[in-house]
């Protein structure tokens, strides 16, 4: 089952389904074509690829994409369901999720992978909290802060899109640059209490097409890897940022790094701004439960990535 998102890389991947079709049936691949038409389509379809006799679902589309097909498939599986194998083509804007992944970041290679078949475990996250009290699946990562604020305004802008989207949002954010809320955050190692402008949870490697928020993450280990920054004044933000395109925030004096499998997060003063792949779990919530779902979904990948 091939799940289709027209919209995704600046709304021309629509153009590109004559070419993904024509590289399918050139590698003997069966598959089902389906189209979303809304937001949440793709989710739902994911949910019932299982019961339709599909064993493998396809995320056609960008981080956004996957992450409603992995809503969808771990849906399924809540309701006690063998759920399909994830798979991957990548033909979205950032492709960060493929980037962690172990899935080539082109159209072209991800239909080579497709053909070998070949599958490994991966970890699911797992967010509980603001506008999802039910709790909400993610694959790649979750942002805390200044962000999701930066997310949040560049998706105010209609006529620009990716990197230069974010940089005009970034630019916004500065000038606003709200003071960072006072934090309380639970990890399997302890609790770290202060004011925070930005923490990162992550289950793969990078976010914004650009920043690498955690360069040694696996998603696979059954951990998620996290750093957690102070209060942090404006050149603060921009050193961090820069080290953050370079994956080296690591030893940043401001910055505190780790590994956990469940992280608990709560606003003790002001609220929390979150996103999950960069869907919006809430604005101003009080608090948040991200817990690591080991080995929840196989999906498909390099052949030099899978357990032989």
């Amino acid at each position: 089952m091939v799940v289709y998102n027209p919209t995704a890389g600046k709304g021309k991947a629509a153009e590109r389904i004559p070419e993904m079709e024509a590289l399918l049936k050139a590698k003997g691949i069966e598959y089902e074509l389906r189209v979303t038409q809304r937001v949440w389509h793709a989710a739902e379809i994911a949910r019932d690829a299982g019961s339709g006799g599909f064993g493998i679902v396809v995320a056609a589309g960008g981080d956004g994409t996957v992450n409603e097909v992995v809503n969808g498939l771990m849906l399924a599986q809540d309701r006690g369901e063998d759920i399909p194998a994830l798979g991957v083509l990548s033909i979205g804007r950032g492709n960060d999720f493929s980037y962690g992944a172990d899935v080539p970041g082109n159209l072209v290679d991800c239909v080579e992978v497709l053909a070998a078949g070949k599958t490994r475990p991966m970890d699911v996250g797992r967010v509980s909290g603001g506008d999802y009290p039910q709790g909400r699946y993610f694959a790649n990562g979750i942002g805390v802060g200044f962000d999701t604020i930066v997310g949040l305004e560049a998706a105010k802008l209609k006529r620009v899109h990716g990197f230069m989207a974010y940089v005009i949002g970034a630019l916004r954010t500065f000038i606003i640059y709200p003071d960072a809320p006072d934090m309380r955050f639970e990890h399997d190692g302890g609790v770290l209490a202060k004011a925070s402008h930005e923490m990162s949870i992550m289950n793969g490697k990078r976010m914004g097409g650009t920043f690498f928020m955690a360069p040694h993450s696996v998603n696979s280990d059954g951990l998620f890897d996290f750093f957690v920054a102070d209060r942090l004044t404006r050149r603060d933000m921009i050193d961090l940022m820069l080290r953050l395109t370079k994956g080296t925030q690591e030893g940043h004096p401001k910055i505190e790094t780790g590994r956990s499998s469940r992280i608990a997060i709560t606003a003790q003063s002001g609220g929390l701004v979150v996103h999950a792949d960069g869907e919006t779990i809430c604005t101003d919530g009080e608090s948040i439960l991200v817990e690591c779902l080991p080995s929840r979904l196989n999906i498909v990948c390099r052949a030099e990535s899978a357990p032989s």
